[in-house]
């Protein structure tokens, strides 16, 4: 089991949320505002087995072109979201150091 950690603009929050819902996909969304992750970004927490990796990250990619066709985004930018990969196992031994 892995944990996929994405942070992404608000501008694709919404479509990114129904269609990978759509698709099967849970998800814990952490909104910010402020910080190191800035204001008007969302942080999605995927679980998943490394498996189902590849298709979580193409249905990321789909959603958020999807956004961009339907509302028209005038900026290009080289990155739509940031996202890191971690173990689970990662995950208990930071939990414990707390």
């Amino acid at each position: 089991m892995k944990l996929l950690v994405c942070i992404l603009d608000d501008f694709y929050k919404e479509q990114v949320e129904k269609e990978l819902r759509e698709k099967g996909y849970r998800m814990t969304e952490l909104a910010s505002s402020g910080g190191f992750l800035r204001k008007g970004s969302t942080t999605f927490l995927f679980g998943a087995n490394e498996d189902d990796l590849p298709g979580l990250r193409d249905s990321l990619k789909e959603a958020c072109l999807n956004v961009e066709k339907k509302k028209q985004r005038k900026d290009k930018r080289p990155h739509r979201y940031t996202s890191f990969l971690m173990k689970s196992g990662d995950l208990s031994a930071l939990l414990a150091n707390q």
